[in-house]
């Protein structure tokens, strides 16, 4: 199955947009407060990478994440005290908690005894069907959704042997759907749907597979993407190239580095592709001879500060020089563009003002407050 062809020369730009973002139904799942599918805006999750017993880390961690604009956080449940201080941490945050279990059902059910808003499982490492029918009831008792996953790592050797003795997306569709109707088999559907492989186009043909055939809503990721060079890249194709289709209803940049950072760059994948409205986007340029300031710095400084104006929908621009400066920044709500020893203040592209080089990030901090 290949991608959707989305331009024709007969059609408007307006028209071919509408149909690559037009979202694909599915059903609501309540998460902790949190809907997903139905329509509703994609929600961006991350997890933990503190030791869930570690309680005061794994809270000062979730808070940061939510700062940053998380909706939705997963925690590792290995033991019995993880299930316990789950709950310990769930009493001092604000953001919906995701269990993760792996083999153990008890966990699972201890994770929501404890308070989880939801499980994460796969099935197929669970144990005998008395044990999942456990977690199920359990589930259902509480209305708590599980999220089914595999990934390429936990692809069943038969549907290996099936597909050629290697991960396909019809093999990674075909186990998740075998797992989702051995659950719905046991009279439960609140579930949300996760196929995740670490090579991009397998993971975007998956999910334009498993589109056409469910409406549970899906989570959606490129697994163990890598470091947040490598990882972001492979994210940002991934991901896009699949929300563009419509399909998503929540998100996970997988990185290795700060979970933070998963959050950033799943704001800004939303932003680019216009599934979320609000936040600063920075646009800069590449820097060239003319360039007379330190350009890479001054980026990076706005970069960082404008994290702080995520209630605001503005697009900002930092410019190298005054030659092209201005007229590059036109489609910029605010921008500066660097000279000698000082800079240029803009607004939609008009010339504003000049300020003194060690003045411009502090000006343009101001400029955006009154925005």
């Amino acid at each position: 199955m290949a991608f959707r062809n989305v331009y024709h020369g007969t059609e408007s730009i307006k028209t071919v947009e509408d149909r690559m973002f037009s979202r694909k139904e599915t059903r609501v799942v309540d998460i902790g407060g949190v809907r997903i599918g139905g329509g509703n805006p994609v929600a961006i999750q991350s997890m933990c990478n503190t030791r869930t017993t570690d309680i005061a880390g794994s809270v000062e961690q979730i808070r940061r994440l939510q700062k940053a604009g998380c909706d939705i956080v997963r925690l590792t449940v290995p033991s019995f005290e993880a299930a316990e201080a789950f709950g310990e941490i769930r009493k001092q945050v604000g953001i919906p908690m995701v269990a993760d279990i792996h083999f153990d059902y008890r966990m699972a059910i201890a994770a929501m005894e404890h308070g989880a808003d939801k499980i994460r499982i796969n099935p197929g490492n669970i144990g005998s069907k008395e044990r999942v029918r456990a977690v199920v009831d359990c589930a259902r008792e509480r209305r708590i959704p599980i999220r089914v996953g595999v990934n390429s790592g936990s692809l069943e050797k038969a549907l290996l042997e099936k597909y050629g003795g290697h991960v396909t997306a019809e093999g990674l569709v075909e186990s998740a759907l075998d797992k989702v109707h051995y659950i719905e088999a046991l009279g439960y559907d609140n579930l949300v749907i996760s196929i995740k492989s670490s090579d991009v186009l397998t993971s975007a043909r998956a999910h334009l597979l498993i589109a056409e055939k469910t409406d549970h809503p899906l989570h959606v990721g490129i697994t163990e993407a890598g470091t947040v060079w490598s990882g972001n890249i492979k994210s940002a194709m991934g991901l896009g190239m699949i929300l563009s289709q419509g399909i998503g209803d929540t998100i996970r940049v997988s990185l290795s580095a700060d979970p933070v950072e998963e959050v950033k760059s799943a704001k800004l994948i939303l932003r680019t592709l216009g599934l979320r409205k609000k936040g600063v986007t920075v646009v800069s340029c590449p820097t060239c001879g003319r360039t007379n300031i330190d350009l890479i710095a001054l980026a990076n400084e706005v970069q960082t500060m404008v994290e702080e104006f995520d209630d605001k929908d503005l697009k900002v621009a930092v410019m190298g020089c005054v030659v092209n400066g201005p007229g590059e920044a036109r489609e910029a709500d605010i921008g500066i563009a660097g000279g000698i020893g000082e800079g240029l203040l803009i607004r939609k592209g008009e010339i504003i003002r000049k300020v003194p080089e060690k003045e411009l990030l502090s000006v343009l901090r101001e400029e955006i407050e009154k925005l």
